[in-house]
């Protein structure tokens, strides 16, 4: 964020959201995120569905990767950006309109299951 979007990383405006890779969870990348008072979404345990990239961008990518040798990582990069530019804008949008839903049934959920340990505790 810092080095590709410096106007976003001086004014705080963004918020984190990744998913609990060890890498992800480790007490250096929670320091580093706490000293820099970076806002970070919690991911939920065991919840794939909340990862679009997962199940939207990288299958994309991989399909016409899959079983072809590559000399070079200009080779690679240039895949890549071939098949990213090929995306509709529409399959964009309506990924991330997918994982709004996901969002909100979690964010239901979790009411849900909050509300009944109240009631339960009542």
């Amino acid at each position: 964020m810092r080095r590709k979007r410096p106007e976003l990383w001086g004014n705080q405006t963004w918020i984190l959201h990744h998913d609990n890779a060890s890498a992800h969870a480790s007490l250096l990348i929670h320091s580093y995120l706490a000293k820099h008072q970076t806002s970070v979404v919690p991911h939920p345990p065991y919840s794939p569905d909340l990862a679009p990239v997962d199940f939207f961008l990288f299958p994309k990518l991989k399909t016409t990767s899959k079983r072809r040798r590559f000399q070079t990582m200009e080779e690679i990069q240039e895949n890549a950006i071939r098949e990213l530019r090929a995306i509709r804008k529409s399959a964009f949008q309506e990924a991330f309109q997918q994982r709004k839903k996901c969002w909100e049934r979690c964010i239901a959920s979790i009411g849900a299951t909050l509300k009944g340990t109240v009631l339960k505790m009542l």
